[in-house]
Order: C-alpha cells, then sequence, then structure tokens
C-alpha cells in the first residue's frame, strides 16, 4: 500500500528492516523464518483468556456495597414475589367498581403505610405511588385523569380494570431466577438485589495484581535529565489495571543489580497476588532479569513474544501446581500468573490490552469482551509479518488514526478512544478493523 505521507514511508520501512517472520506467519504455527518464536496476536490473547478460566476460582460472601464489579458466583433468585403486594403506579385515587365514586373520609392511603381498609363498590380513596392498594380496588385513576366535585369523584376519562396497579409478582415469583452465575454485579445488579431482599451476595473477587516497575534509569519526580526518564508506567499501570476490574494490592520498584533480580524471585515464587505484572527486562540484554528468574522459580511459559507492534517482547508465565489450592494464597504451589510487559510506555499498554485484559476478565469470572469493527479513516502502514495496535479516535462513522505511536510515546493513546488492530501488511481506507476500547473510553469494570 502507498503511505500517506514521508513520515509513515520512513515508519514502514522502519519496521520492515527489523521485521523477522513469525512463527507460522504469525499464526504461532510451524515453519516460518527467521528463528521467530512469537505467538501469533489472537493465538496470545486467547491462551490468556485459558490460562485465566484453568484456575480454580475462589469466591466470598460480602455486603452489598462491596460486590460492585465483582461477579455473581451463584445464582440470583428472587427471595420473595416483586412486587411483594398490589401496590400503586401513581399518585392519585383507588377506586372500586364503575363511577361516580364516593370519597372516603379522612387520609389517603401512602406508601409504607399499613395494609388500608378494603375499598366498598363505589367508593374512592386518595393514594400515594407505592402504596398497597386497598382490597376489592379495581383500578387506579391518575390525579390528573378525574376532579373531584364534593364528596364525589369524577372520571375524565374511561377506566380500565386494573389500570395503573401494579400486580403482586409482576417483575417475579419467588424462587424465579433473577441472574445467573457469572454475571457482572453493577449498581443496576446491587439494586435488584436489594429490591429482591438480599444483604450479602456470594461473588469471586476480583483478581489480586501486584505491580514490580524494573529499571535503575527511571526517576519517580521532576524531569528527565543525564539519562535519566520519568517513570510513566507506575503512575498509569495501577489505575488501568483497576478499571479492568483487577484489586491491585502493592506497586514497587525493583532496580537492574542482583539485589533487584533477587527480589523479583521472591515476588514470583512468594507474592499474595494471583498475577504479578513486571515492566521492563522481557528482552535478552544484560540486565534483563524476567526471563532467567522465571526458569529458576520453574516458571511455564504459555506466551514468550507476541507477533505484533508495539509490545512484541512481551510474555505470559505461569507459577505454581494447578492441583494445589488456588484460596491459600501463602500456598507455595498456588497458581500464579506472571503477564511481563515490556518497558516502553505504549508497549506495554500493547501488552496490557493483548495479555493481561483477557487474563484478569477470566480470573475474574467475567464474560469476553465482544469484538466489533470500525471502518477506518485513511490508509494505515503496517508490519510486514506481524499485527499493529494504533491508538484512534472514533467518530460515529471512522476509526480515526492519531499520530505518536511509536513504542515509547503515550501522547496518542492519552488522546485516544481505542486501539485499533492493524493486520499484517497494513489496512486501506474504509477497511473494517478491530477495535479495542480503552477501559475509561468503555465503562471501566461495569461494562
Amino acid at each position: 500500500m502507498t503511505p500517506t505521507n514521508s513520515a509513515e514511508q520512513a515508519l514502514d520501512e522502519a519496521l520492515a528492516l527489523v521485521s523477522r517472520t513469525p512463527e507460522g506467519g504469525g499464526t504461532g504455527g510451524a515453519g516460518g523464518g527467521g528463528g521467530h518464536r512469537a505467538s501469533g496476536w489472537q493465538r496470545a490473547r486467547d491462551t490468556a483468556a485459558r490460562a485465566g478460566s484453568g484456575v480454580r476460582p475462589r469466591t466470598h460472601r460480602v455486603p452489598l456495597a462491596d460486590a460492585l464489579g465483582e461477579v455473581l458466583a451463584t445464582p440470583l433468585d428472587a427471595l420473595t414475589d416483586l412486587p411483594s403486594f398490589d401496590t400503586s403506579a401513581m399518585d392519585g385515587w383507588a377506586v372500586a367498581g364503575p363511577g361516580p365514586w364516593s370519597v372516603r373520609a379522612g387520609g389517603g392511603v401512602l406508601a409504607g403505610s399499613e395494609r388500608p381498609e378494603p375499598l366498598t363498590d363505589g367508593e374512592a380513596v386518595r393514594i400515594a405511588t407505592g402504596a398497597r392498594i386497598p382490597a376489592d380496588a379495581t383500578a387506579v385513576i391518575r390525579t390528573e385523569h378525574c376532579r373531584e366535585a364534593g364528596t364525589q369523584l369524577f372520571a375524565d376519562r374511561s377506566v380500565l380494570t386494573g389500570q395503573d396497579i401494579r400486580p403482586r409478582g409482576q417483575e417475579c415469583r419467588s424462587g424465579d431466577l433473577l441472574l445467573p452465575a457469572g454475571s457482572l454485579v453493577t449498581p443496576a445488579v446491587l439494586g435488584l438485589a436489594a429490591a429482591a431482599g438480599y444483604d450479602e451476595l456470594t461473588t469471586r473477587p476480583r483478581p489480586r495484581v501486584e505491580i514490580l516497575v524494573l529499571g535503575d534509569e527511571l526517576l519517580t519526580a521532576g524531569r528527565p535529565h543525564e539519562g535519566l526518564v520519568r517513570d510513566a508506567l507506575s503512575p498509569m499501570l495501577g489505575p488501568w489495571i483497576d478499571r479492568l476490574g483487577a484489586e491491585v494490592i502493592g506497586t514497587r520498584r525493583l532496580g537492574d543489580d542482583p539485589a533487584g533480580a533477587a527480589a523479583l524471585l521472591e515476588a514470583v515464587t512468594t507474592s499474595t497476588a494471583d498475577v504479578l505484572v513486571t515492566t521492563g527486562g522481557t528482552a535478552s540484554g544484560p540486565v534483563d532479569h524476567v526471563h532467567p528468574v522465571l526458569r529458576k522459580a520453574g516458571a511455564e511459559l504459555l506466551v514468550d513474544g507476541v507477533a505484533v507492534r508495539p509490545g512484541h517482547p512481551m510474555l505470559l508465565a505461569r507459577t505454581g501446581s494447578r492441583g494445589a489450592d488456588e484460596n491459600d494464597a501463602n500456598d507455595a504451589n498456588t497458581v500464579r500468573h506472571v503477564v511481563g510487559l515490556p518497558g516502553n510506555p505504549l508497549a506495554a499498554v500493547s501488552g496490557l490490552l493483548t495479555l493481561a485484559e483477557p487474563l484478569l476478565r477470566a480470573l475474574a469470572g467475567r464474560r469476553r469482551r465482544p469484538r466489533y469493527t470500525a471502518p477506518v479513516q485513511g490508509d494505515v502502514p503496517g508490519h510486514p509479518y506481524d499485527t499493529r495496535l494504533v491508538p484512534v479516535l472514533l467518530s460515529d462513522e471512522h476509526a480515526v488514526p492519531l499520530r505518536y505511536h511509536g513504542p515509547a510515546m503515550l501522547r496518542g493513546v492519552a488522546a485516544a478512544d481505542a486501539l485499533a488492530v492493524v493486520p499484517p501488511k497494513g489496512a486501506r481506507s474504509g477497511q473494517e478493523l478491530e477495535i479495542l476500547d480503552l477501559p475509561w473510553a468503555s465503562g471501566g469494570c461495569f461494562t
């Protein structure tokens, strides 16, 4: 394809120069050239989802307020009829029989009041929305649809039997299934559970995540200087992972020295987290400790590199025994997963969306996010063999690619709604591309 400008042309040529044919042409199958062993992008995502689904789930019983964002571990069954008695759907008058009606002396029927006296034929009593319907009432007439004249009530339009009365059990009967296990607890689910009489829910707790930021070149404050750069990942990863529905139990910085490698090994083997997310150190440089530490810990590499740009050297590993008791976080054999993100910021974002999100969703018991596409506006250059993830703005009609999408750049993704999945060799203007919503643009863990 023809790049739209010289900058894109240069990018395309640079990508081609550094490319190596992925195994099976990017599908993770046999063959291919260059000795490149990376998993295909979609295969890596599927592997992460299967890894999370293969862990025996924990459950706990929590008050309603603490269940938000978690997943129901048991079905939500109705504990009572809803409504549990016939109620008025409107402010107005409860009437019995045909009109006109004699107005009952005294006060009306209010929500929360005791059981009202039955109505006699031809009688009316004022009633509030949500109040219990008196026995033998045949309808409720809205205030604006009737008029009083002395002690008589007249309707301004036809009155139908049962109108504006919510009968007992209209929404559900006791024992009805309201929501199946696996449903995400949203604010609406909390309301439904409360209406149905629940004080607590049995849910799957959010996966616990510990973040380990590796590198001696990182500053925690001030401007970059003298070969040092600001740590852009620590401020970003915690809130991002939280929006993915996980619980971040801590963020630590580890050096590139032997002490840092020892601390990494200790974390991999003893952390109480379900998932360790590391940044940097996933390549083969002299101070890249992630692979050696995982080997020493006896970890199983599930994904070792992904045919995606940026983010190629990401990885996913598993430690512990799948036959162990995953409910015991202190068990040395407890299953833990390690998501190794590249150190470049946008490459780390690519790793979050490729490996961390499907893994965490599966560990939490959440369904995979539905896939959808949008037509791209303008030609988008591609890598000769690998998938590209490009920040985009979503308009009513198109996904609009943004500039500043280099591996070390956050300027593009900070302005983006999503990342577009660009296939090898690129996409033509108008071509439908898969879209990966960013968590703040798609409502976070409540969608």
